[in-house]
């Protein structure tokens, strides 16, 4: 585990709560495909653009662009399609698939800017297991840096988000996760760059395990920490 301050991340949680695209597994090479193309069609310069699309709803990120004459919902629904259709390349954060099997189905959840069909395609895809509380696009009326997506999760498996440890690898993610009054945990597999960012990192999940206390709540650990 690495980051400023990797002991923060070692206390006892209600629930663990994760994101998914670069957080579980990674779907960069297929979104960056779907997403070139569109842009290229819009006339936006691709390289920048595609560094501002992830974390976010695919709603939102065409909104905030403001094109004359483009709806962003309708927009929305063919990129998302067209990602659905789009799996080659997605694969597991190495260890996550293992990691989360380990977990207490009542104990953890995913929280996706994705809507819920292509959520279920890419971690289908990447082997990743389905939770029993899956929060998606559709679930929020305001989707990351807003927490409602966390705080939704944390209702539904009868927790606190304070006592929640959210991991997290997009600045509007880690945003969520903040407003949430969680702990966040930034996961690093995916950055080219180092992520500015006062909290601990992990780059797999391969030397992540949990131990269940007399009061049921995990502790996150490290081997050979």
């Amino acid at each position: 585990m690495s980051g400023s301050d990797s002991a923060a991340a070692t206390g006892r949680y209600s629930a663990f709560l994760f994101d998914m695209d670069g957080t579980i597994l990674n779907s960069i090479a297929a979104a960056e495909r779907i997403w070139g193309v569109w842009a290229l069609r819009h006339g936006l310069d691709v390289a920048s653009f595609l560094s501002t699309i992830h974390g976010a709803r695919a709603v939102d990120t065409v909104a905030r662009l403001a094109l004359p004459g483009i709806d962003p919902e309708q927009e929305a629904i063919g990129i998302t399609l067209a990602e659905i259709a789009d799996v080659e390349g997605i694969v597991e954060i190495n260890g996550a698939a293992d990691f989360l099997r380990s977990l207490p189905a009542d104990k953890w959840a995913v929280v996706t800017s994705a809507p819920r069909d292509l959520a279920a395609r890419r971690m289908k895809a990447a082997g990743i297991p389905v939770p029993a509380v899956l929060v998606t696009a559709e679930d929020v009326a305001a989707g990351k840096p807003h927490p409602d997506g966390y705080l939704l999760a944390a209702s539904k498996l009868n927790v606190d988000a304070r006592d929640c440890l959210v991991f997290e690898d997009a600045a509007v993610g880690i945003a969520a996760g903040e407003a949430a009054g969680a702990t966040v945990m930034v996961v690093a597999a995916t950055h080219f760059h180092p992520l500015a960012s006062p909290h601990p990192s992990i780059n797999s999940y391969e030397t992540m395990l949990i131990e269940i206390d007399s009061d049921g709540l995990m502790l996150l650990q490290e081997r050979g920490v």
